[in-house]
């Protein structure tokens, strides 16, 4: 709700965020799909255990979370249905403050999850590890966030999560967790940020790494000239190690041409009609 990357919502004001929901799936690989649609306040509705989006849904059952998808692909117009069961193996109460006034918020879930992929599409059933996170803000995350980068690695004794931002106001957050199995979380030294080539659209691009070493990207999930999602292969405390990174560069992102550009792979769908 208040989609942070809907260049609709922005458009509107961002005065109401339940008039701007978004499922965004994004599938990498060989027959990749995207989807993002932007819909209206009609498209929502909400339960304690249960929030609706059009025709998709999350419900938590009390041990795992079940993500329902119907939605259509952008910009190939294929359906994309099927359901992605993501079962913690422990939550955590860690919420972690981005900007000291509480505007940006992070809760690192469920680090350590079970996920079960089911798409109707031949061969994009499978089962793996996962990870659940949640953000929250009363700001846009250009207005306070000048750059950030997030990264959560393997370990042998469990992962480490990264999440590092510089901020608007000249001061930076640096956040170097280690989560076990059960969701506990204690606070590590992080190895030294290194940088890495930049991105396909220039877009800078560091993450944590041992010295000696030098961290690097091995697959691209997804690249815009403001963000990037990847694979990064790295070493952390003398653990070789691959896991999913991100990093958000806002002064990109609140350039005049973008919103426009987004407004190609997140289209407006306003009304809604529930059965």
């Amino acid at each position: 709700m208040g989609s942070v990357f809907s260049p609709w919502y922005g458009w509107s004001g961002r005065t109401d965020p339940t008039n701007n929901v978004c499922v965004n799936v994004l599938m990498s690989g060989p027959g990749g799909r995207w989807t993002m649609t932007d819909r209206g306040r009609a498209a929502l509705h909400q339960a304690p255990e249960r929030i609706e989006m059009g025709p998709s849904s999350l419900h938590w059952d009390g041990t795992r979370l079940a993500i329902e998808l119907d939605e259509v692909a952008t910009p190939h117009l294929t359906p994309i249905k099927g359901r992605v069961t993501i079962t913690p193996r422990g939550v955590t109460g860690i919420e972690a403050a981005l900007k000291p006034d509480g505007s940006h918020v992070w809760r690192p879930l469920a680090p350590a999850s079970d996920i079960r992929v089911e798409i109707d599409r031949p061969g994009w059933t499978w089962d793996g590890h996962g990870y659940l996170d949640s953000n929250f803000g009363t700001a846009p995350l250009e207005q306070d966030f000048a750059y950030w980068h997030w990264g959560r690695f393997p370990v042998p004794d469990g992962r480490v999560i990264f999440y590092e931002s510089e901020l608007r106001d000249g001061t930076e957050t640096r956040i170097a967790l280690h989560f076990d199995d059960h969701g506990n979380a204690r606070e590590i030294e992080a190895p030294p940020l290194q940088r890495m080539p930049r991105s396909a659209w220039a877009l800078r691009r560091e993450t944590r790494c041992d010295t000696g070493h030098a961290p690097r990207p091995v697959q691209s999930m997804i690249s815009a000239p403001f963000y990037q999602r990847a694979v990064v292969d790295t070493v952390i405390h003398g653990h070789r190690t691959q896991g999913v990174w991100e990093a958000f560069d806002g002064d990109r992102f609140q350039a005049w041409w973008m919103k426009p550009l987004l407004a190609l792979r997140v289209p407006r769908r306003a009304g809604w009609r529930r059965d």
